[in-house]
């Protein structure tokens, strides 16, 4: 019997449990399968399986591939769609036991899909499924004999970060034929030079924090970059952005893979390119192209929509090109240390790129500091995301921030007891800088040890001694026991920010209600929160490509798929009492988008009592025409409600993600006539909202 284990994340606690998945019970809707529900709602399997052009092209490719009974091996079989596109086109060469095709799915909950897909078909006499991976497998003992053609997906908006390359070495080595046939044949990577100010925001923390006059130093000079981005390719739709972005060359070509053959690990490559224009390289945007037949007749590109990629392929023919939008594969953007390269039109930049086995990297001429003052990197360095680092950046933010929290010290006592609920270090900062008598307890549940050692590198330039500070590096329930016979806590704050937890919906920070709770005991009577309340934020969207990727599976290229619609959290045409996930989303990066109301208040958060369950209604009139999918949802923190100074993580800001609910069916409104009355409810203990509408 197989099994396996999959981490499940409390969102208000930050607790995680491994819970076990097994093979047996694939078949039971209430079984096991169904924990692994939100999951599997958050893959990216659903978004994949509705890009019409990827299915449309491995449909033909395969086709065009196997023209005789052979064995063909799937690896990461998914659903086992290009299983089944194999052994049709066995079946229209030969008798039906003359081919064989052998399936691996190494992550089990699909692997249970994937045999419910196979059934639904009537194909799982013709595709043997093997729950491993293929690493695993052995000629012999799994498999009769090598496989004649491979057919595989392992890729993602990088083309490596899936394992394509050691899992190509491996099966070139153990699991194939010599000169075997495959699908896809080759992919050539490319790139291209941008200025973008947005971009450059994503990253360069201390450029952007010398023009912000609050006597805040995350970073300091001579530690330039003692927060900072990982230095990685970032999966981003760059469409979204095109209007803000200078191109400053032409595309240029990077690095080609034969997928036909056994890959190397690692190679180098050295260009000189020609710049376009005047301005500063501020990131290397880069893309794919996928020949999928050995012919050249079937491409794939995830390039952007300035590109052109037939014409990248020197005229030859594109019979698909993935110019839908869908969120599986995105163009990738690689960030250029400090405020970026200065160029002039038709001057030449050199570039080094590298590969190893599941990454891309460039390193062009750095005109960045790198000076850590004698510090190790390792030792006090913080690695945020993107977003992260230009929220840190962001003049309203440090603004509203520094005010509220300024008023909530001087608001308690002479010398006030400060506890930071969350993982900000800004926070931290400003409350230590605010006066030598104030003392300081951050609970850095997720930064940690890593969280002390950066604010003794920056003690000094902000003007603060780290004996007013301590850092628990645990979560809420040490600090409540450390400290139970103890002084009592006179402000609580938090961003909200939680190191790990960027990506979540954006609700799940109300974690600081959570540990508020817990702080109960050791809060003064009289303690100020900030933030003092949450505000669930909503607004009504037409969102016509975040639709199309995420709706009920029909028919895909003549395989039904409808039996996995309802457990990979698919929205239209769902049994009546069924509702779809609330996913998290950049609303900006979701395609096609468009307002169709105002925003409007469902329902607060009063973080002055104990979390309890919430509940909230309220009827909207829509202000534009159009095809209504669904709403985004997120929190208003409001920071001082005297003021009232309010921190908004809403679509107008490109830094936080919101919750997007779609609709079990679309509906067209108008400004006039239509109306839709929504209700949301709080769960305090998974901590989890639930929303329901309905349309007059």
């Amino acid at each position: 019997m197989n099994r396996a284990f999959q981490l499940r994340v409390d969102p208000l606690t930050g607790d995680s449990e491994w819970i076990v998945v097994e093979e047996e019970g694939d078949d039971d809707p209430k079984g096991l399968l169904e924990g692994s529900r939100p999951l599997l709602a958050n893959t990216s399997y659903l978004d994949m399986l509705n890009d019409s052009c990827r299915n449309r092209a491995y449909r033909a490719a395969i086709e065009k591939t196997i023209s005789q009974p052979c064995h063909v091996l799937d690896i990461g079989a998914g659903t086992g769609l290009l299983s089944m596109m194999a052994a049709r086109a066995m079946m229209g060469h030969g008798r039906e036991n003359e081919g064989k095709v052998s399936a691996c799915e190494s992550y089990l909950p699909m692997g249970k899909l994937t045999r419910r897909v196979l059934r639904a078909n009537g194909m799982e006499r013709m595709v043997k499924l093997f729950h491993k991976r293929s690493d695993e497998l052995h000629v012999g003992k799994d498999l009769d004999s090598r496989a004649d053609v491979l057919v595989s997906e392992i890729l993602d908006s990088e083309l490596l970060g899936e394992g394509l390359i050691p899992t190509l070495q491996q099966a070139h080595d153990m699991l194939l034929v010599e000169n075997p046939k495959m699908v896809p044949y080759r992919a050539i990577t490319y790139g291209q030079f941008v200025e973008s100010t947005f971009l450059w925001k994503l990253h360069d923390l201390f450029n952007q924090e010398a023009d912000i006059p609050d006597g805040i130093h995350l970073v300091p000079a001579g530690l330039e970059r003692i927060i900072d981005v990982k230095p990685r390719q970032y999966a981003m739709h760059c469409d979204a952005i095109s209007q803000e972005i200078k191109l400053l060359s032409e595309p240029f070509k990077i690095f080609d893979f034969d997928l036909w053959k056994r890959p190397d690990s690692y190679r180098e490559v050295e260009m000189l390119i020609k710049t376009t224009g005047d301005g500063r390289i501020h990131a290397l945007i880069s893309w794919w192209v996928l020949q999928l037949d050995c012919e050249g007749s079937v491409f794939y590109s995830t390039a952007p929509r300035w590109i052109n990629s037939c014409d990248v392929q020197s005229g030859a023919p594109h019979l698909y090109c993935g110019r839908e939008w869908c969120d599986h594969w995105k163009e990738c953007v690689w960030f250029i240390p400090g405020p970026g390269i200065p160029v002039y039109k038709d001057k030449y930049v050199p570039v080094k790129a590298f590969h190893d086995d599941i990454s891309i990297s460039y390193s062009l001429p750095d005109n960045s500091s790198t000076d850590t003052g004698g510090l190790k990197p390792e030792d006090c360095h913080l690695i945020l995301t993107p977003e992260k680092v230009a929220v840190y950046g962001d003049k309203a933010f440090r603004s509203a921030m520094s005010k509220s929290a300024e008023t909530a010290l001087q608001r308690a006592r002479s010398c006030p007891f400060c506890v930071v609920a969350d993982d900000s270090v800004f926070l931290t900062v400003l409350a230590a800088s605010f006066s030598k008598d104030c003392t300081v307890i951050s609970i850095f549940p997720g930064l940690q040890e890593q969280g002390t050692k950066y604010l003794q590198a920056v003690a000094n330039a902000n003007g603060f001694s780290m004996d007013c500070i301590e850092v628990v590096g645990k979560r809420a329930p040490c600090l409540l026991k450390q400290h139970s016979n103890k002084r009592k806590v006179d402000v609580l704050m938090g961003e909200p920010f939680y190191y790990g937890n960027e990506g979540m919906l954006p609700w799940q920070n109300l974690r600081f209600w959570q540990v508020r709770t817990m702080l109960d005991p050791i809060l003064s009577e009289d303690a100020v929160m900030m933030p003092c309340k949450g505000i669930l934020k909503a607004c009504a969207m037409s969102l016509p490509d975040l639709w199309k990727s995420r709706c009920c599976l029909k028919k895909i290229e003549g395989f039904d798929h409808s039996v996995v619609s309802e457990i990979l959290g698919a929205c239209g045409e769902l049994p009546p009492l069924q509702e779809g996930p609330c996913l998290p989303y950049f609303i900006w990066q979701c395609g096609e988008i468009k307002e169709l109301s105002e925003v409007f208040s469902i329902m607060d958060f009063n973080f002055s009592e104990m979390i309890h369950a919430c509940y909230g209604k309220k009827k909207i009139n829509f202000s534009n025409h159009g095809v209504c999918h669904g709403f985004a949802l997120w929190i208003d923190w409001v920071l001082d409600e005297r003021e009232p100074i309010i921190l908004s993580t809403g679509p107008v800001s490109r830094y936080w993600k919101q919750g997007v609910k779609l609709l079990r069916k679309p509906v067209e409104v108008n400004s006039c006539e239509s109306s839709a009355d929504i209700e949301a409810s709080f769960n305090p203990t998974t901590g989890e909202i639930t929303i329901k509408s309905s349309f007059s």
